[in-house]
């Protein structure tokens, strides 16, 4: 299986943002025990840094952190194609039309996040994490 993380997911996960860190823990674990093929976009690994600096308040560490995200989670370069493409989406967030474009380009199941009213019209099926830990629960 496929999957897109949005950022808000891997937030989660790195800031321990409570009660939502839990599923996102898991999905995380699910990648890097390479139970589900994972990516996030190259346009959203600046805005991973961003927070998790400003959450640590530690510049190295968040490096490291990145760099691990990096082991465990594939990265969608964002083209100019995709670019383009995000703009005919009928999305209101240009960030997350792009995020949608992506997830198609790479042939993915499901894009997870929180934010299900955010993807009402993405081509890809979108699934919060908790749902999709219990998809995952179901097809093991």
């Amino acid at each position: 299986m496929r999957i897109l993380i949005d950022t808000n997911v891997i937030i989660d996960a790195l800031a321990t943002r409570k009660p939502f860190n839990v599923s996102a823990e898991k999905i995380i674990l699910l990648a890097s025990e390479k139970r589900v093929e994972t990516f996030i976009t190259a346009s959203t690994v600046t805005d991973i840094y961003y927070l998790i600096q400003k959450h640590l308040k530690d510049t190295n560490r968040a490096k490291e952190i990145l760099k691990t995200l990096f082991r465990i989670i594939d990265i969608i370069n964002v083209d100019k194609n995709s670019c383009i493409k995000a703009l005919d989406l009928d999305m209101p967030d240009y960030e997350d039309a792009l995020l949608a474009t992506c997830a198609k380009k790479v042939k993915a199941d499901f894009i997870v996040t929180r934010n299900l009213k955010d993807f009402e019209n993405s081509p890809v099926k979108t699934i919060l994490p908790d749902e999709f830990i219990s998809t995952i629960d179901n097809v093991n």
